[in-house]
């Protein structure tokens, strides 16, 4: 009897092949949507496996908000003219005599240059002695030196000039045209108007925030908030700090999508199926677009919400699933908010493994049955 060695040797061979490989584990991006339902709170799990329709969306729509505290939106606009400690004053004292108090003979002007507001607010002038000039205006100080001054000499003329000091000023860091100390000055009383002395933002105003640092208080706002909400440009006080920075938020990437990384948020409100877009979208030969996962460590309250139970202590590992096959999954994509942290795990679609395990196979076993072929015929 005959019979055809290359008829059972390659039947076998696959066979044999296919039974290695199952007892291997083929390369992979991470783990598929069984392998992630079989970790679910449901399976015995630790995470919550959630899919995401309308009602999620909305449940888990919360961005936390940047905002001024009440303090900072409600003190009122400065005086310009307003002198604080720490302020610089300069003073012209003119004399009706030849020979006064303070000047010479040859002149009836005394000039007194760089006197400094001390830290309780008062300033010394000769033989009118110690002066309360802080909360004053430069008017009301010059009133104090010449009724105190008047008794002393004939019909003195008093001339105070509030000059930039450290009292009035604030300082300005980060991305901004010019870092520096800036006087508050009339036209400079509110934030909007400091930060355009300073040139204004230099990085992409969408993602700008701004920091206000007042004693040990701190409020951040985006930095757009500024001319949508005219009650967050904020009256400034002396030694406030500002600091101009771009967003630090991001998520991460992983899986059959086109990045995987670290990502920035590039705007102020980002949804997955943006966050998706942003890092090259689905890859159409490998990606399951019935697959998307977001995993999140979700506050109690709003599991609680998502979840409809009120037995929940502290943060919850929550893991959204995204159906972008779905009639209405672009539409939920669209509205499901990412946040802060999240990280976006798009799977391998099946026919991938399955290729993967047909090239591994024929193509380690295609020469090898070649050469037995030969060596029978």
């Amino acid at each position: 009897m005959t019979f055809s060695v290359s008829g059972w040797v390659r039947p076998i061979a696959i066979v044999t092949a296919l039974a290695v490989l199952s007892a291997c584990t083929l390369p992979k991006v991470g783990p598929s949507k069984s392998e992630i339902f079989a970790g679910s709170v449901q399976k015995e799990g630790d995470a919550f496996v959630v899919t995401v329709d309308d009602r999620v969306t909305e449940a888990t729509g919360v961005v936390p908000p940047l905002g001024f505290s009440d303090s900072f939106k409600n003190a009122s606009k400065i005086g310009s003219d307003t002198i604080q400690p720490g302020d610089i004053l300069g003073l012209t004292i003119w004399e009706n005599v030849d020979d006064g108090l303070l000047a010479g003979q040859t002149s009836n002007a005394t000039l007194l240059e760089s006197v400094q507001v001390d830290g309780d607010g008062f300033i010394f002038v000769p033989y009118a002695g110690r002066i309360k000039a802080s909360g004053n205006s430069p008017e009301a100080i010059r009133r104090i030196i010449t009724a105190r001054l008047e008794e002393q000499t004939p019909d003195p003329q008093v001339e105070v000039r509030r000059e930039a000091g450290d009292g009035s000023t604030v300082s300005l860091t980060g991305s901004v045209g010019a870092q520096g100390v800036y006087a508050i000055e009339r036209p400079t009383r509110t934030l909007s108007t400091m930060l355009s002395k300073a040139g204004g933002v230099t990085i992409e105003p969408e993602i700008a925030q701004i920091t206000v640092i007042r004693g040990g208080q701190r409020s951040r706002i985006w930095f757009q908030d500024l001319y949508n909400n005219p009650e967050v440009d904020i009256a400034l006080r002396g030694g406030d700090r500002i600091l101009v920075e771009e967003d630090t938020r991001s998520f991460t990437a992983l899986g059959a999508t086109g990045t995987q990384a670290r990502v920035p948020f590039q705007s102020q409100n980002l949804s997955s199926l943006e966050a998706i877009a942003q890092v090259g979208g689905l890859i159409s030969s490998t990606s399951d677009a019935t697959g998307v996962f977001v995993f999140r460590n979700e506050p109690s309250e709003i599991a609680a919400d998502v979840l409809g139970r009120n037995d929940l202590d502290g943060p919850q590992r929550m893991i959204y699933l995204l159906d972008l096959t779905k009639p209405n999954g672009m539409f939920v994509a669209r509205d499901f908010v990412i946040r802060d942290g999240d990280t976006l795990y798009v799977t391998e679609a099946p026919i991938n493994q399955w290729n993967k395990a047909v090239s591994a196979v024929f193509g380690s076993l295609v020469a090898p049955v070649a050469n037995v072929d030969q060596l029978v015929n």
